[in-house]
């Protein structure tokens, strides 16, 4: 059997996306996800972990977070659970940047603690169709711009108000040209706040979002995940025994 542990965030998204975006976009995916896994896959989905790790978002109202310890604590202790219940295979599905840094932990905990096999999975990182978003929009829009967007309008337009959609461009841009080396993220980057970035607290180019874009990145993220799922349930877990 694989669980399934999507981990989301409650948090600001500038002025045209609401609060639960993290968490609608994992509901989107786990919906999607689970009329597709073949049926060879015993595949177990956990219910969505709302909140995240999300302080850097903390000076936005409406932002909710839990301290890292507190969320590496509480998806250990579900972790440990599982592993009580026999179940070895655990894939985290993430749909919150700020929470990579904890699910990090918590895969190499529960590997030491109860040799699981648990595996992380940001779903951004899978990318997207050839030519979809921009690479300047991939490298730049990474919370409430063209892509998040996009996918809000896909699985729930009802909630998307494209009339305060606008380009939010952050301060991640302006780096690459005053300096050699610092970036915000990638590949060297620092430990920022949103404000850091962003006055609105949206990052990319929201108005060039579409529903068609962002069902094209669904599907793309859905497929990708389901062949991460069978790569999960043919690992043998053998490899994981103490060696002599």
């Amino acid at each position: 059997m694989v669980a399934v542990l999507p981990v989301a965030a409650v948090e600001q998204h500038g002025p045209h996306l609401p609060l639960g975006t993290d968490l609608f976009i994992a509901e989107g995916y786990v919906e999607r996800i689970a009329f597709m896994v073949p049926r060879e896959v015993d595949a177990v989905f956990l219910p969505v972990q709302a909140v995240g790790k999300s302080d850097e978002h903390i000076s936005f109202a409406g932002t909710l977070t839990l301290s890292p310890a507190t969320a590496i604590a509480a998806w250990v202790d579900l972790g440990r659970s599982l592993a009580r219940a026999g179940v070895r295979r655990l894939v985290l599905m993430n749909t919150h940047g700020g929470n990579v840094p904890v699910i990090d932990l918590v895969a190499r905990t529960l590997r030491v603690d109860h040799k699981m096999l648990a595996v992380t999975c940001s779903m951004h990182r899978f990318g997207y169709p050839v030519g979809l978003f921009s690479d300047h929009e991939r490298a730049h829009g990474i919370h409430g711009g063209e892509i998040e967007t996009s996918l809000m309008l896909a699985f729930r337009p009802e909630l998307v108000d494209m009339s305060h959609a606008g380009p939010f461009p952050p301060y991640s841009i302006a780096m690459e040209s005053e300096f050699q080396r610092l970036r915000a993220n990638h590949p060297v980057g620092f430990g920022w706040l949103a404000e850091d970035l962003s006055p609105d607290g949206a990052m990319g180019d929201a108005t060039h979002a579409t529903a068609l874009k962002g069902e094209a990145a669904f599907e793309y993220g859905s497929r990708a995940f389901v062949e991460l799922l069978k790569d999960v349930a043919a690992f043998d877990l053998a490899r994981l025994e103490p060696h002599a």
